[in-house]
């Protein structure tokens, strides 16, 4: 495997990023929408997974007051099940916990059996569903919450 690089997304990498999505999503962004949130949304952190001058992953996070909501990540198929869009969870988690956030949330298809193991081996657990989330297929959300080891009440010494 080639080398890897991860590093804060700009505004000019919105045309790769799109073309992530369209690659992976039944319902992608679209360029100019994800242009404008790396821009123009205070709340948004991306990162971007680089090999050989090209963005081969992407995953997007808000905070939201004290919470980090994952919002989107990608991984090119070709380089999928190698570690890579754990390393942006990871990444991601940890840079909104230093900037604040006590909790993480995300939504994930009912079906998604990798990405529900990926994101129960950091903490997250299934807290409710959202029918109907999905589009291409009709596909039901299942709404993931985990506690950052700072805030868990037994540190906390409740």
């Amino acid at each position: 495997m080639c080398d890897i690089t991860y590093r804060g997304a700009q505004p000019g990498d919105a045309a790769d990023m799109a073309e992530l999505e369209l690659l992976c999503f039944s319902d992608p962004w679209k360029q100019e929408a994800i242009r404008k949130d790396i821009e123009d949304n205070p709340l948004a952190r991306y990162t971007v997974a680089e090999s050989e001058g090209r963005i081969i992953a992407f995953g997007g996070l808000w905070i939201v007051v004290d919470q980090g909501h994952i919002i989107d990540i990608a991984v090119h198929p070709a380089y999928r099940r190698k570690g890579i869009g754990r390393r942006i969870v990871a990444l991601m988690i940890e840079r909104s916990e230093r900037e604040g956030a006590l909790a993480h949330t995300l939504e994930v298809r009912e079906s998604n059996e990798p990405a529900l193991a990926m994101y129960a081996s950091f903490g997250f657990h299934i807290v409710g569903k959202r029918e109907h989330y999905y589009q291409n297929p009709d596909e039901d959300a299942l709404i993931l919450w985990r506690a950052s080891p700072c805030n868990s009440q037994s540190d906390r010494g409740r």
